[in-house]
């Protein structure tokens, strides 16, 4: 990366002409903890000190707009900001799409995100709702991108019709590899929405760069998009370790690295899934390192319990951006697992998102093809290779046209 990428919600605040069809609207800000400018201002301050900018009202997703609500299935409520004396409505309360109510606070939406690039993050979810209700309402969407910081790989099946969810937004693998204001072009085609779309392009964002292959490493100062989500090497694995949240493993939920852990658990031999894993399908472990190892959760799965784990490693010299596939990698882990411990409960039976009739991982997964894969005795690496590559070529040809950047 160069020292010149510039976010859209940078180039907005810069730009007086950017800014020249806002003028006179009514405006609501959609955002969260992580939509800070470069000097890490949050973004709803920043805009609403612009002279020419009038706010109405905000919205907050999953996690709230400025707060951080801990774990998944934590509702946010409205309240009134007290600085900007505004209504900050909740899209992860009583309500996952806005109401018509909501709609009537504002002429044009701006949306600021930081997204991590995976299908089952919510917040790309939220987009298509809003899209949706602006489509609806007749009103404008303005999103201001940011980094996709996984980067461009694609991953994963395509999630199934039927399978649609709030953590489902549509026909997306779980590795997508595109910005959220690309997201958003797609969404408009794939809905067939006629709505008043902008994206605020970044600019000298190269997603293809060393070292950060997604994100200005070294630029930008990471926040949390969610609480979570501590840092860049927990988004290159999360299109893997996401699906540890369908299973009784722990994802590490309790400690200073969530979501980088292949599994943890205080009755699984770690070694073992290992070695069995490089057996099964070595070419799956590619592009990252990974390290045995012991942690025990301060809060979620097996709390105040020793849990033997596997960490990935994508910080160091022997990460590989192309090679390395966190969903085939994840995969692998489960099928060892299987295959060491046939009889292991590993699909966790809850209510995820408040889905009852489906089991978590295949509402992850979009479909049960993974579930099933994992759990047939017969079925091998490169069965599952082949059907998973092809809904990835699939999917980077139905892309290509939205590409931005």
């Amino acid at each position: 990366m160069t020292a010149t990428t510039l976010f859209g919600i940078d180039r907005l605040i810069a730009d007086p002409a950017l800014r020249q069809p806002l003028r006179g609207k009514r405006l609501a800000l959609l955002a969260h903890p992580a939509s800070v400018t470069a000097d890490l201002t949050h973004s709803l301050d920043a805009l609403a000190a612009l002279p020419d900018l009038k706010f109405t009202a905000a919205f907050g997703p999953q996690h709230g707009l400025k707060g951080d609500k801990q774990d998944n299935m934590v509702e946010s409520g409205d309240f009134l900001d007290p600085l900007h004396g505004i209504p900050v409505f909740s899209l992860y309360g009583e309500v996952r799409r806005p109401t018509a109510a909501m709609m009537d606070s504002f002429d044009v939406l701006l949306v600021d995100l930081q997204d991590l690039g995976c299908r089952i993050y919510t917040f790309i979810t939220t987009l298509r709702y809003v899209l949706e209700a602006a489509a609806a309402h007749g009103k404008s969407v303005w999103v201001l991108d940011r980094p996709n910081p996984a980067g461009r790989p694609v991953e994963g099946f395509t999630l199934r019709a039927g399978w649609e969810s709030f953590v489902g937004a549509g026909p997306l693998p779980m590795r997508h590899g595109l910005t959220l204001g690309e997201l958003g072009h797609w969404f408009i085609h794939h809905l067939q929405l006629n709505v008043d779309y902008t994206v605020i392009e970044m600019q000298g964002w190269q997603p293809d760069a060393a070292p950060g292959y997604g994100w200005p490493l070294g630029e930008r100062s990471w926040i949390n998009p969610s609480p979570n989500a501590p840092n860049l090497w927990m988004a290159r694995a999360y299109a893997g370790t996401v699906m540890l949240e369908g299973t009784t493993l722990s994802e590490g939920r309790g400690t200073t690295r969530p979501l980088e852990f292949l599994f943890g658990a205080p009755d699984l031999d770690a070694r073992a899934v290992l070695r069995e894993m490089r057996a099964f399908a070595p070419a799956w472990l590619a592009g990252c390192a990974l390290r045995e190892c012991w942690f025990e959760p301060t809060f979620h799965k097996f709390q105040g319990q020793l849990c033997h784990a596997v960490q990935i490693h994508t910080e160091g010299p022997a990460y590989d951006h192309a090679a390395f596939r966190p969903w085939r990698l994840q995969a692998l882990a489960f099928k060892a697992i299987r295959r060491l411990y046939p009889d292991y409960p590993l699909w966790r039976d809850f209510g995820y998102e408040y889905e009852f009739d489906r089991l978590a991982i295949d509402l992850i997964n979009g479909s049960p093809l993974l579930r099933e894969w994992v759990d047939d005795p017969d079925s091998t690496a490169a069965g599952l290779e082949q059907a998973v590559a092809a809904d990835e070529a699939a999917w980077l040809a139905q892309r290509a046209p939205f590409l931005i950047y």
